[in-house]
């Protein structure tokens, strides 16, 4: 008995015709019809009554076909286990993530998932969350980190809440803190100073500017337009103080003074992304589920 005569068997039986069937499974009609005689000789037994316009399938064909058609369901799960399996081995996994993401989270969760999965290239894209959630719709992007809430009008995208992290104040060692001895920074200290602020389109620079206008205040700039690093880089330099990611100054901590905000604070969402009406592959899952694991 053969895998493929157990296909043209079901087929048959399913539509009640040999050339339908014969159409159905990509197979010449002749050659179906001889595959199920020898289906039927190995069986000892006919498995349909052919009449003209009309066939049935006999008691053996009745008994037959709920075990071929579990057979050739497990056959389906077998080769989609396999095919899983050899995606964790070779593949890649498209990944967004802000840039403060990428220095302060991604690091160690990519090491292990690397450590894991070697054989799994990783991409990753780094922007601000308008741009992920754009390259998403796009397909570009298999998952990203994304700031919530999502902006308006965006497309339909699965999120999982994934951290919810403070910001805190970081400034050069040799600089006065804004507030310095009131238990942290309120937002209103940081009226009259020089911050060290992100390129448009960052959100960060958006969270930082909002809640200073909402102090009461338009904030001043002494450099502008950097990425994280950058931003990092000249506050080193003693140009400015910066609103930072407490888990990203953490890791940036050499050469910065970090110092937490007052309550309430200011804090921000992140989430895992993916679009809504696409599953992620299997190696992105894996990521994904080592991510809310972490």
């Amino acid at each position: 008995m053969q895998f493929q005569q157990l296909q043209y068997f079901v087929a048959v039986a399913e539509t009640r015709h040999f050339t339908r069937a014969a159409e159905l499974v990509h197979v010449a009609q002749p050659s179906l019809s001889q595959q199920i005689k020898a289906l039927e000789r190995e069986l000892g037994a006919d498995l349909f009554l052919r009449a003209r316009g009309n066939i049935t399938l006999t008691d053996a064909g009745e008994a037959l076909l709920p075990l071929a058609r579990r057979i050739l369901a497990d056959a389906d799960t077998a080769r989609h286990e396999v095919q899983e399996l050899v995606q964790l081995r070779s593949g890649r996994v498209r990944l967004g993530a802000t840039p403060s993401l990428c220095t302060g989270l991604l690091p160690d969760v990519l090491r292990a998932f690397h450590d894991r999965y070697p054989g799994i290239q990783l991409l990753i894209e780094e922007s601000g969350s308008h741009d992920l959630v754009r390259e998403l719709a796009r397909g570009v992007l298999d998952l990203a980190l994304i700031v919530l809430p999502l902006p308006p009008a965006s497309p339909a995208l699965t999120t999982v809440e994934l951290l919810r992290e403070d910001l805190v104040v970081v400034s050069s060692p040799e600089a006065t803190v804004p507030g310095q001895g009131r238990g942290g920074v309120n937002i209103s200290d940081l009226e009259g100073e020089r911050l060290v602020m992100f390129r448009h389109g960052y959100d960060l620079r958006e969270l930082t500017v909002a809640a200073c206008r909402s102090a009461g205040f338009e904030p001043g700039f002494a450099v502008e337009g950097g990425e994280m690093d950058a931003v990092l880089g000249f506050v080193r330099a003693g140009l400015g103080v910066a609103v930072v990611p407490r888990m990203v100054a953490a890791r940036s901590g050499r050469g910065l003074r970090v110092t937490p905000l007052a309550p309430p604070g200011l804090h921000r969402t992140i989430a895992l992304a993916h679009r809504s009406d696409v599953a992620p592959p299997r190696a992105a899952r894996e990521l994904q589920r080592m991510l809310l694991e972490r």
